[in-house]
């Protein structure tokens, strides 16, 4: 209760509406603040020692750098400064066509690690952008011109696919081109755009050998991002003692806070953020971190993250906000989501297109048909030939409102000059309908038409999937490896889900491990979690603790929502689980009540009224 009598109190800032609606939800969700293991007891200034962890962020500057896409973790931000948290887009939108952002990068499955968060409908990863690392900065001429742009040097490390990139670095040197830190930070950019975190990392570490140039804090945060990305957050907490402690400053930490949320290991997401805290100013950018974590897996914790803020006095920004009305979307609660944009505009906050967008998918999901019409009304605007980015967010939010005729006027404007991105999420708008032609017609021309990325083959299967169209995604598939597309994680991902949801269990469950052994590369976590959720409706409990462990073996730890998975096939399978409390109380999971019935009901040991007696 004490969270809710401080939300009637004035702030230095209106975010009075914000904390109660949320504080609300945390008695809607169940045990109020007293049964919040976490933030704030009530003689306590806020402090946070609870940081559940998983997703990244997004930059929420303009719509053209959004993508609200299942499996898009860079952010492209748009922090005016270290502290503006207008970064992280990716909302963890549960439907693969909100893409309000046309693919800019050749390749989003590159040959660095990806992470998922703990939920399908919450995935994102974290942006350089957002952390103010320097190949953002360096170039800022380039990026005003284009986020297309290609370095030249970029183009001599794809085309040396086979040599490292200290061949291609003294090549580059003897054949006397120009090599500045524009032009570095410019490949930089160029690799993290397409997910190439390894080449990106011998990059770095390349440039800081060299001495060619001389490194900053940014640099060093760069460096951090990039070793967690593919060694994992660990490597990258032992690289950062290594560090000049003059040049350990936040944004360092910043890089290693977003990647271990986006690995959602929660114990050093709530160290490193506590560590911030002791060592910084708090900024919205850590706050928004918990907003992101808490959405996720604890929402009755999210009114704890706003007290704190309210505390240290930190703005919400616009990435705030939509957090909150996303959280309040997720729990059907459109009143409370409604007060949160009024509040956010009284403080002068105008909604961007991502808002729009997440307004009318959650009008969309309560049945707010009307509600839905007129924020998809807005999104199309006078000239949608002028809105491209918007079709493939209005396609499926139209189809899911059985509007055929809306659907049916937008791909025919789309037919003109087709993207892959509009013809999936047409695609995805007919299935929904149930007009299979329309679907095959669309499908085919999308399959012969020019080379297709890796990302629009994982979004058709994710579609083909969602719809237990198994043949058509193995025509797919089999189109992808004539193509020589490249295949990574996402791809992975998507395949897996396309097999579960045929019913083939053990195939979805053979493609995993083979993609991971011959590739050595780390599948998403959602992936593994596709597996072990069929295994525990199986009550198949000696493969759900075998999905597990490679979950773990990943990195993927502390991960509450697996361990409910388990138990569930403990319960299904009727069979005893013995030492599994302390298993869950060794990583840190919090046992609530519900868990504790479900955890007792499995308990070898448990005893009843008759056992009882006998003793």
């Amino acid at each position: 209760m004490w969270a809710i009598q401080r939300a009637s109190r004035p702030f230095n800032f209106s975010i009075r509406v914000l904390r109660s609606t949320c504080a609300q939800s945390t008695l809607e969700i169940g045990g109020g603040i007293n049964g919040v293991s976490g933030l704030l007891m009530p003689q306590q200034a806020p402090t946070v020692t609870s940081v559940p962890s998983g997703c990244y962020y997004h930059g929420a500057r303009t719509i053209s750098v959004l993508s609200l896409c299942c499996h898009s973790l860079s952010t492209q931000a748009g922090a005016k400064d270290a502290g503006d948290e207008d970064a992280f887009s990716e909302l963890e939108e549960p439907v693969s066509a909100v893409a309000v952002k046309e693919t800019t990068t050749g390749e989003d499955d590159g040959d660095g690690s990806e992470s998922e968060s703990d939920d399908n409908e919450d995935v994102g990863k974290t942006s350089h952008d957002d952390l103010d690392l320097p190949e953002h900065e360096a170039d800022s001429t380039a990026k005003k011109k284009s986020k297309k742009s290609v370095s030249n040097l970029f183009k001599a490390i794809s085309a040396a696919q086979g040599s490292s990139i200290q061949h291609v670095m003294e090549k580059w040197i003897e054949e006397g081109k120009e090599l500045d830190e524009k032009e570095i930070a410019m490949a930089m950019l160029n690799l993290r755009q397409r997910k190439m975190y390894v080449k990106a990392l011998q990059l770095s570490e390349w440039w800081e050998k060299s001495r060619e140039l001389d490194f900053t804090e940014r640099h060093y945060a760069s460096r951090v991002d990039l070793i967690a990305k593919v060694r994992g957050p660990q490597k990258a907490e032992g690289y950062i003692s290594q560090i000049p402690e003059s040049f350990r400053g936040e944004v360092v930490y910043r890089s290693l806070l977003a990647n271990y949320v986006a690995v959602s290991n929660v114990k050093k997401a709530e160290d490193t953020f506590n560590r911030m805290k002791t060592q910084f100013p708090v900024t919205a950018f850590a706050c928004n971190q918990l907003l992101i974590l808490y959405k996720r897996l604890n929402k009755r914790k999210i009114s704890d993250v706003l007290l704190l803020m309210e505390k240290e006095n930190v703005k919400p920004t616009l990435f705030t906000y939509k957090l909150l009305i996303d959280a309040k979307g997720q729990l059907k609660d459109i009143t409370g989501m409604e007060k949160i944009l009024e509040t956010m505009q009284a403080e002068g906050v105008e909604p961007d297109k991502s808002i729009e967008c997440l307004l009318a998918k959650h009008y969309v999901a309560t049945g707010e048909n009307d509600k839905a019409k007129s924020v998809l009304k807005k999104i199309e605007g006078d000239e949608l030939e002028q809105n491209r980015w918007a079709y493939p967010v209005l396609l499926p939010l139209y189809a899911a409102l059985g509007e055929t005729e809306e659907v049916e006027r937008l791909w025919k404007a789309c037919k003109v000059s087709p993207r892959a991105s509009d013809t999936i999420a047409a695609i995805e708008a007919w299935l929904k309908l149930k007009n299979h032609d329309a679907a095959e017609a669309a499908c085919e021309a999308l399959l012969k038409s020019t080379k297709l990325m890796s990302s629009h083959y994982s979004s058709l299967l994710r579609v083909f999937a969602s719809n237990k169209m198994l043949a058509k995604g193995k025509e797919v598939v089999k189109q992808m490896a004539e193509s020589g597309c490249h295949i990574g994680p996402p791809t992975w991902d998507s395949l897996v889900k396309l097999y579960v949801e045929a019913g083939e269990v053990e195939k979805a469950d053979s493609i995993l491990q083979k993609a991971s052994r011959q590739n050595q590369r780390k599948p998403l976590f959602s992936s593994y979690m596709t597996l072990l959720e069929q295994y525990a409706k199986r009550g198949d409990v000696h493969n759900a603790e075998k999905t597990l462990h490679r979950l773990r073996q990943m990195g993927y730890n502390s991960q509450g929502r697996a361990y409910q998975s388990l138990i569930q096939a403990y319960i299904k399978g009727k069979v005893p689980a013995y030492g599994l409390r302390d298993r869950l109380r060794a990583d840190g999971i919090v046992i609530s009540k519900s868990l504790d019935g479900q955890l007792t009901f499995i308990d070898p040991f448990k005893k009843s009224a008759v056992t009882d007696l006998l003793d």
